[in-house]
């Protein structure tokens, strides 16, 4: 099979970005995701520039790559835009450990997620 006849993965009127390896559980960063689902960019930059939590500057980053994409390799208009799709998923886990009372071994985990910003181009109807 040839890379011409897979499908695209984003239509014409959409781009993406993809942040891996972010220090946080997939949990908080879906947290953070939630703010911004379904809204006009402007509103989700702004957002994540107010939002408390710690990794919302990466979140911020990746949409503003998106935001990039959209205008730089497909031609979108930025002012159209809104944020379709947000989705988290899970990346690699660093296993450490703490000695324990009674010769036990207590297991620290410390998660790694990626997160993937689709935006796509919407007309304002009037």
């Amino acid at each position: 099979m040839s890379k011409s006849s897979n499908p695209r993965r984003v239509a014409d009127n959409e781009a993406m970005a993809v942040s891996r390896m972010l220090r946080i559980s997939p949990q908080k960063l879906n947290l953070v995701a939630g703010l911004i689902r379904r809204k006009p960019v402007g509103k989700a930059l702004n957002e994540l520039a107010f939002s408390k939590k710690r990794i919302a500057l990466d979140v911020r980053k990746t949409l503003q790559s998106a935001i990039a994409n959209a205008e730089n390799n497909h031609g979108l208009d930025v002012d159209e835009l809104i944020v379709a799709e947000a989705w988290v998923g899970k990346n690699l886990v660093l296993k450490r450990g703490r000695p324990r009372a009674r010769g036990r071994f207590g297991r620290i985990e410390k998660p790694f997620s990626q997160i993937t910003i689709k935006v796509r181009q919407v007309e304002e109807s009037a």
